[in-house]
C-alpha cells in the first residue's frame, strides 16, 4: 500500500485509512465485535496503518473495539480519535473546556490501550471555548507525551488559522467527495498554504457513491441517514445522475464505482488521506483497490467539469448538526 504524509508533519500513514465509526455507531445496530476485530486485522494485512475512531462513537465502545483490535500492533499503526462531544440526556453536547479535554484524553488512552494518541482531533469547534485555549491544553498533552499530533474536524478556515498559529495542526478532517466538493473553495487552498494534511470522511457519500442505494432504500432509526435530507427518496432519485456518471467511468476502466469515487479523492492532492468505513471484507478490498487506479490530470479535469454541471439535491446534515460545522 502506498504511503502518504499528512501535511508538513512527520505522520506517515497508508494512502487510505479505515473509518471505524460504523462498526458500532451511526449506521444501524453495532456489528459483532469479534467480526470487526477480524476485519481490522484484515485491513492491517492489506497495508492499512491509519485507523479513525472517537470518544462519542457508541459512546466509548468504538474506542474499546479499536483498542482491542490494534493492541498487537502498537507502534506499527496510527490511531486517530476525537474529543469535544459529550452525550448528555441522549443528546450530543459540545464541550471543549480544558478540564473536559484532560478527562477525555485519559479515557481515550485507557480504552485504546495506548500510552500516546497519534492524532487527536477536536471533534467539533466549541463556540464557548476560544480555540487558542483548546490549543494550549493540547500543547500540554503533547509535552506530557499523551498526544503526538493534533487536528480539527469540520472547522472553518479562520479557526484553523488561529489554531495553527498556536501549535501546528497535522490534519483537518471534514466531509469531502464527488458529492460534497465545498472544501475545494476555501479549505483545501488554506491547508495547502499552511502545510496541513486533509482526512476526508464519507468519501463515498455515506455509501451513495457505491451505486447501491436507490429511491426505494429505507434506513432504520439507528442509521444516521434516516434523518439526513440527502437520503430522502426524492433527493436520492435526483442525485442518481451523479451515480450514473461514476458508473460510466467505472465501466470504461473496468473497476467498481466506489473505486472511481475514492481514486478521484486521492488524485486531488498528495496530502489527502480518505478514511472510508465498512463492515465487510469485500468492500474493504474494493476500497483499498482504489489506490491502484490512475486518474490522469486530463481525466481529472474532464471529470471535474462534468461534476460541476451536476447539482446535488438535499443537505448533508439535518439543521441541528449543520449548525456545528464550519465554525
Amino acid at each position: 500500500m502506498e504511503k502518504r504524509i499528512l501535511g508538513k508533519s512527520n505522520l506517515e500513514v497508508s494512502a487510505i485509512g479505515l473509518g471505524c465509526m460504523g462498526m458500532s455507531h451511526g449506521y444501524g445496530p453495532a456489528s459483532d465485535k469479534n467480526e470487526m476485530i477480524s476485519l481490522i486485522h484484515s485491513a492491517i494485512d492489506r497495508g492499512v496503518t491509519f485507523f479513525d475512531t472517537a470518544e462519542v462513537y457508541g459512546p466509548f465502545v468504538n474506542e474499546e473495539l479499536v483498542g482491542e483490535a490494534l493492541a498487537p500492533f502498537k507502534g506499527k499503526v496510527a490511531i486517530a480519535t476525537k474529543f469535544g462531544i459529550q452525550m448528555e440526556h441522549g443528546k450530543q453536547v459540545l464541550n471543549s473546556k480544558p478540564e473536559q479535554i484532560k478527562k477525555s484524553v485519559e479515557g481515550s488512552l485507557k480504552r485504546l490501550n495506548v500510552e500516546t494518541i497519534d492524532l487527536y482531533y477536536q471533534h467539533r469547534v466549541d463556540p464557548n471555548v476560544p480555540i487558542e485555549e483548546v490549543a494550549g491544553v493540547v500543547i500540554e498533552l503533547i509535552k506530557e507525551g499523551k498526544v503526538k499530533h493534533w487536528g480539527l474536524s469540520e472547522a472553518g478556515v479562520e479557526t484553523i488559522r488561529r489554531a495553527h498559529a498556536v501549535h501546528p495542526l497535522t490534519a483537518i478532517q471534514s466531509e469531502y467527495s464527488m458529492m460534497w466538493r465545498s472544501p475545494e473553495e476555501q479549505l483545501l487552498p488554506t491547508l495547502e498554504e499552511l502545510g496541513i494534511g486533509f482526512v476526508p470522511f464519507s468519501p463515498l457519500g455515506k455509501g451513495f457513491l457505491t451505486g447501491k442505494i436507490d429511491k426505494n432504500a429505507t434506513f432504520e432509526s439507528s442509521d444516521f441517514r434516516s434523518i439526513v435530507p440527502r437520503f430522502k427518496s426524492e433527493n436520492i432519485e435526483a442525485n442518481q445522475v451523479l451515480v450514473d456518471l461514476i458508473k460510466t467511468i467505472a465501466e470504461e476502466k473496468e473497476v467498481k464505482p466506489a473505486q472511481i469515487a475514492l481514486a478521484w479523492v486521492l488524485a486531488q492532492k498528495s496530502w489527502i488521506v480518505p478514511i472510508p468505513g465498512t463492515r465487510k471484507l469485500e468492500r474493504l478490498e474494493e476500497n483499498l483497490g482504489a489506490t491502484e487506479i490512475e486518474i490522469t490530470p486530463k481525466e481529472l479535469l474532464d471529470l471535474n467539469e462534468a461534476l460541476s454541471k451536476i447539482e446535488i439535491s438535499g443537505e448533508r446534515y439535518p439543521a441541528e448538526y449543520a449548525n456545528r460545522v464550519g465554525k
